[in-house]
C-alpha cells in the first residue's frame, strides 16, 4: 500500500512534530520524506537489512526493495539527515490505539555512533507526551532488537522470523529513572 498521503488528510502528529527536528550539537535533523526519496530509501533498507535476511535464508534482490515502495507513505515518514546527507530514514503511523514504528533505517557507516538511540529518543518523547504505545518488529538475531530493549521496549511475541515488541507510554518518573545509552 503506498499512503503517499491525499492534500486534504493531517500528517501523523507524532511525525509531525518530530520533523525539522535539530538537535542542537547533534549534527542531524527529521525532515519529512518527499516522494523522490523513494529510491534512496529502497537502497538503504536492501543495504541494511540484507545481513539479517541472508542469516535468515530470506533475501530477495527485488522484494527487499518493493517491499519498502509498497508500503513507503510520506505522510508518516521522516528522513534522517546528517551532514545534509540522507543517512535514514522512520516511519510512525497510527495502528489500532497505539503506533507502529517501522522502516527505521540508518546507514552502516552511521550505526554504533548514538545516532539511532538519539533519533529514537526523540520519537518517543514525543509519544510519551501523547500516551501512546508504540508496537514494532524486528527481524530475529538482529542486533537492532538491543537498541529497542535499551529504550524500554518488550517482546509481545515472536515466530521463527520476526519478533515483534511493545512500548507503553513512559511517565515523567519513568523516564528519569532510565537512560538508554549505546546503539547499534
Amino acid at each position: 500500500m503506498n499512503g503517499g498521503g491525499a492534500a486534504a488528510a493531517p500528517r501523523s502528529t507524532v511525525a509531525t512534530t518530530a520533523r525539522d527536528t535539530p538537535v542542537p550539537g547533534a549534527g542531524w535533523e527529521l525532515r519529512p520524506a518527499a516522494e523522490t526519496d523513494i529510491e534512496v530509501v529502497a537502497e538503504l533498507r536492501a543495504d541494511v537489512m540484507r545481513p539479517d535476511l541472508e542469516r535468515l535464508g530470506r533475501y530477495d534482490e527485488h522484494r527487499v526493495r518493493q517491499r519498502l515502495r509498497d508500503s513507503f507513505s510520506t505522510r508518516y515518514t521522516s528522513v534522517i539527515m546528517a551532514d545534509r546527507e540522507l543517512v535514514g530514514c522512520v516511519t510512525v503511523r497510527p495502528r489500532g490505539d497505539g503506533l507502529w514504528l517501522e522502516h527505521f533505517y540508518l546507514a552502516p557507516r552511521h550505526q554504533g555512533r548514538g545516532l539511532g538511540s538519539a533519533v529514537l529518543r526523540t520519537l518517543l518523547e514525543r509519544t510519551d507526551a501523547q500516551r501512546m504505545t508504540v508496537g514494532l518488529n524486528v527481524l530475529q538475531g538482529s542486533p537492532a532488537r538491543r537498541l529497542y530493549e535499551r529504550h524500554g521496549f518488550v517482546v509481545e511475541s515472536q515466530d521463527p522470523v520476526d519478533v515483534f515488541m511493545v512500548r507503553p507510554p513512559l511517565t515523567s518518573s519513568d523516564s528519569a529513572s532510565s537512560d538508554p545509552a549505546g546503539d547499534v
